[in-house]
């Protein structure tokens, strides 16, 4: 009998913990062969130990912890309690408890010893677990905390001797793979489906076995559920029959090597993942109906559902109706609504509507680590983040928006995943906590200086073929109407350093161009941007391509926000200009990445800038008119157009942010929201002054105090000038034209000669205050 010992590839490091040695009895003592012997408690290490040093699942068995050293407890008279479980090949199982619910199983006893208690574990670890004969059992897992949890130890964990782990497996079936397969999950009919899992490293090895596992097995490993090998496509492949029509049933994949080395994942290709360790702690109406985890396996979860209900579209004909003149909101669930998702975001989509915007950019939604995050440490591509809410919740975001006129576009991160990936798990080194050399779709090093996780190598073409899936898969289930790319800087395998990675890269230019066709070819109404950054003559021919390419202007619009005037204050950069394909630029003030203007200008501000804040926010204000009647894309950091001013890193750069929804309330900041509304307005009014046709001048170089925009399309045209000074200055407007002219925001009319001098002078202008000027 082959028997396999489980070596975990978990990419973490775990703390290993020795066991004390036992002490003697009286020879003349009967002795019950069940009964762990009692060791010498003065001798025992600081930490967790157990009697006997390697604990039989079939046996009892007496856990010690000692408080000492980095042991917390030391010298603790009240209770203390464990929380306790099994890790096991899927991950950790078997809790016996919640956090913080106090039960006597879990109560420690305190022992005649100082600082020593020990928790008995009987009749035998597995019954007092509450596992089956079957269930594989590796190591006990401890937290010792006080009664109401507040303080704790770190993770402990005792190595369990297992019957369960010996499995001898059957010699698998070499037989090709049903024609038409793809990776992933094959639906068949309303009762049977085929699960193809690609498994194939650089050197052309593979695991020795692969077995499905999932609600269908009770999770066990049987050779009933072994996948065929098909070597020629590098996949195991099994066609799973008999399934309830309409049921929901997560499942896993078991891979074992001769040697005893195995783990369980899930499918890359899942549409919705399920994670004991998240999932406990998204409230049920955020995502109702959330189905308890199994006890017999842990880790993360695929499904699959034969015959699905779907969803119904009622705003079906959307479509972006020009891609130059987006106005786009970047908006992050978590920090836009109390509730921390769609059903939040959902209750402010008025708010967004007359605010003006004609697009919203969420931060990434496809699965990531943990439930409290940004979103950019991905781990699965063809699902959405349940932290936020269901797959159905996701469509009726869009749905409503589109009913508003409003896009929504997604950004996406395929510059990298985190380790929980599938494939990084299926080859990974877990002495270095990184993917084995032997992965054929990581760099095991970055090729540039912006890693972070695990760098994909996107000239693998099962990599790209795995994207352009998962951005199909997103237009066609999800209507999404494009994509904001993360850091497409890194999609290089040219070896380089922060000098020379923005160089004209050939390789990353086709990369780009690849994803762009799967993206045109399915909808070419969608919009790409990338976050780029890199030299003109790439970005000038990614956007002749068709792509956008952030512009990011924010240190220059700080600057402003601010009063100061005299270094990196530009901000005619916020116009593309020659040197770019018209709308190629996708220009912000700010962005999720970038400080707060409101919160430099209430930190550093000049003067009142700092200390008024009716003024900060005409300044505001100034800084959107000279960004949104410059023609091309746009973009808003959320609540910007609230004045928000708390800082980026206020509890941590990524950390969830006060949401300030009373903002709305102070006349200053409405003040500022009615100017970004007016300004928009007045841009989807006079689409013709923001088209490539359009004659356009900026004045808004370094050092001026009074600023000018001049834009003239046939017989229309605006004007709009500015006071950047921090004290009250006249401000002179040149009319291109003869005719009248009327101020948006005031209703003055101006009666301008045809063949005479054109000069419109606004005398004592306070700081912040600007005129915009349209030809009738």
């Amino acid at each position: 009998m082959k028997v396999y010992k489980i070596i975990y590839l978990i990419p973490c490091v775990v703390l290993l913990l020795w066991s004390t040695s036992c002490n003697h009895t009286d020879p003349d003592t009967p002795v019950d062969p069940n009964k762990p012997d009692k060791p010498d408690l003065t001798e025992l290490p600081a930490g967790l130990s157990s009697s006997p040093a390697l604990p039989s699942t079939e046996k009892p068995c007496t856990l010690y912890y000692k408080a000492g050293g980095n042991f917390p407890f030391s010298g603790f008279t009240d209770e203390l309690y464990v929380h306790i479980w099994i890790r096991n090949i899927s991950g950790d199982v078997f809790v016996q408890s919640e956090w913080a619910v106090n039960t006597d199983k879990c109560k420690l006893a305190k022992t005649e010893t100082e600082n020593v208690w020990k928790l008995e574990i009987e009749p035998s670890v597995r019954a007092w677990f509450g596992a089956d004969a079957d269930d594989q059992m590796n190591k006990i897992g401890v937290v010792v905390r006080n009664a109401d949890g507040s303080k704790q130890s770190a993770d402990m964990f005792i190595e369990l001797d297992d019957a369960a782990d010996e499995f001898v497996p059957a010699q698998y079936e070499e037989k090709e793979a049903p024609a038409g397969i793809e990776l992933g999950i094959n639906y068949l009919s309303s009762t049977s489906l085929c699960l193809a899992f690609y498994d194939k490293d650089k050197n052309g090895e593979h695991y020795d076995h692969c077995f499905i596992v999932g609600d269908f097995n009770d999770w066990s490993i049987s050779n009933d559920y072994q996948m065929k090998r098909d070597e020629s496509k590098g996949l195991w492949w099994y066609t799973l029959e008999g399934l309830t029509e309409g049921k929901e049933y997560r499942f896993q994949y078991h891979l074992i090597k001769e040697g005893g080395e195995e783990f369980r994942t899930f499918d890359p290709y899942t549409e919705v993942t399920y994670d004991g360790s998240d999932d406990k702690w998204i409230s049920s109406s955020t995502y109702p109906d959330m189905p308890a985890f199994p006890e017999k396996t842990g880790g993360i979860l695929g499904a699959f559902q034969t015959n699905a209900p779907e969803y119904k579209w009622k705003y079906d004909n959307f479509k972006i109706e020009d891609k130059d003149n987006l106005v786009i909101y970047e908006l992050l669930f978590r920090d836009f609504s109390t509730t921390h998702d769609i059903k939040g975001a959902m209750q402010h989509l008025d708010y967004l509507e007359e605010l003006g915007i004609n697009a919203i950019e969420l931060m990434p939604c496809q699965e990531f680590d943990g439930n409290d995050s940004w979103g950019y440490n991905p781990r699965a591509y063809f699902a959405l983040d349940k932290a936020y809410g269901t797959r159905e919740m996701y469509k009726e975001f869009i749905d409503e928006c589109h009913r508003r006129g409003i896009a929504v576009l997604m950004d996406v991160v395929y510059n990298h995943t985190t380790g929980s990936h599938p494939m990084a798990r299926l080859y990974w080194d877990s002495a270095n906590n990184r993917t084995a050399e032997n992965n054929p779709w990581y760099n095991v090093t970055a090729t540039h200086p912006f890693s972070v996780y695990h760098d994909l190598n996107h000239e693998n073409t099962m990599v790209r073929d795995h994207i352009k899936r998962s951005l199909v898969y997103l237009l066609d289930e999800y209507h999404i109407d494009g994509f904001r790319f993360d850091l497409t800087k890194g999609f290089t395998q040219r070896q380089c350093n922060e000098s020379n990675v923005a160089n004209y890269d050939p390789s990353r230019i086709a990369i780009l161009k690849d994803y762009a066709d799967a993206i045109f070819n399915n909808n070419p109404d969608a919009v790409m941007i990338c976050e780029h950054f890199c030299e003109t003559r790439e970005e000038k021919e990614l956007g002749a391509y068709g792509m956008k390419l952030w512009r990011n202007m924010n240190n220059a619009y700080c600057q402003t926000a601010m009063g100061w005037l005299s270094d990196g204050d530009d901000l005619s950069g916020v116009w593309t200009g020659s040197s770019m394909p018209f709308g190629s630029l996708v220009s912000y003030m700010e962005s999720h990445d970038e400080e707060r203007t409101a919160y430099k200008a209430l930190t550093w501000g000049n003067g009142e800038c700092k200390t008024n804040l009716e003024v900060r926010s005409k300044r505001l204000g100034l800084n959107a008119a000279f960004t949104f009647l410059v023609p091309g894309p746009k973009m808003i950091w959320q609540f910007g157009e609230l004045g928000y001013d708390i800082s980026i890193e206020e509890g941590g750069r990524t950390s969830a942010k006060p949401i300030l929804w009373n903002y709305f309330e102070d006349p200053s900041r409405k003040q500022l929201y009615n100017t970004y509304a007016q300004l928009l307005d007045f841009r989807f009014s006079n689409p013709s002054l923001f088209t490539s046709s359009a004659t356009f001048t900026i004045e808004a170089g370094s050092g001026r105090t009074s600023r000018a925009l001049y834009c003239t399309n046939g017989d229309k045209g605006f004007v709009l000038v500015g006071n950047f000074d921090t004290k009250n200055i006249d401000l002179t407007a040149w009319p291109p034209m003869g005719g009248v002219w009327r101020d948006v925001f005031t209703s003055e009319t101006y009666d301008m000669p045809q063949n005479a001098e054109r000069k419109i002078v606004f005398s004592n202008c306070a700081q912040g205050e600007f005129h915009l000027l349209v030809k009738e």
